[in-house]
């Protein structure tokens, strides 16, 4: 995950692209004006930079400009405005900007932009060894009949396997010969264990991908009995 430094003379958008990226698992590091924007952008060497436009000191752009003749635009820059122009987003692009956001800032844009520009300034990933290690197991040819139904009245085998950036695998065994309410909440639990690990614990992706409302998610959640915790990425939940 990326370390991230959001400048915004706003205390409500700090929060809340603090909350929003700290949830996918970056570290994030505030600033509400050039002054603090400076210090932070040298103590800690931030891996991206949201930059708003309209601050009271030095705006955005002048800040922009002054980190690229400083040789300071070592990492890419995010601009934001409630009141930006196409000519101020030309402008902003002209002296290093990557890319440009309008407030009020949707979730899916801000996180589009911020994987689009961490992407474009990631080392490029070593090629895969030649003699990988086998995922799937393929089935003899020779082996034509079905297995009897009484290998699985014991127990059901679901294999989730999907998999993620991490290459997640999981596989889980039900058991039938119980009430379906039990049998539900287990499957459910193993459900959304997955998906977290799958996701990193991000909330906000789990949310989309099961298509439940963060909030019905938590409960849901709560409700299983899922350890939070041990999916939690740096803090972000």
């Amino acid at each position: 995950m990326a370390t991230i430094l959001v400048v915004d003379d706003e205390l409500g958008i700090r929060a809340l692209l603090s909350e929003i990226l700290s949830d996918e698992g970056h570290t994030i590091e505030l600033a509400e004006n050039a002054s603090q924007a400076r210090a932070a952008r040298e103590r800690m060497r931030p891996d991206l930079v949201l930059l708003d436009i309209w601050m009271p000191d030095v705006d955005g752009v002048t800040l922009l400009k002054e980190w690229g003749g400083a040789g300071l635009l070592t990492m890419p820059v995010i601009m934001m405005s409630g009141h930006g122009t196409i000519d101020t987003a030309v402008e902003a692009t002209k002296f290093g900007a990557t890319a440009f956001l309008e407030k009020p800032i949707t979730l899916q844009k801000l996180l589009r932009a911020v994987e689009q520009a961490l992407v474009k300034t990631a080392p490029p990933r070593p090629a895969p060894v030649a003699p990988g290690l086998p995922i799937y197991s393929r089935p003899d040819p020779g082996l034509t009949g079905l297995p009897s139904m009484a290998s699985h009245t014991a127990g059901l085998s679901s294999h989730l396997a999907g998999a993620g950036s991490n290459g997640l695998a999981s596989e889980q065994s039900f058991e039938l010969d119980r009430p379906l309410r039990e049998a539900r909440d287990a499957f459910e639990k193993s459900y959304f264990e997955f998906h977290l690990a799958k996701e990193n614990g991000s909330m906000t992706r789990v949310a989309e991908k099961t298509g439940l409302e963060r909030t019905h998610l938590y409960r849901k959640l709560k409700q299983l009995g899922v350890d939070l915790s041990r999916n939690k990425r740096g803090g972000g939940g």
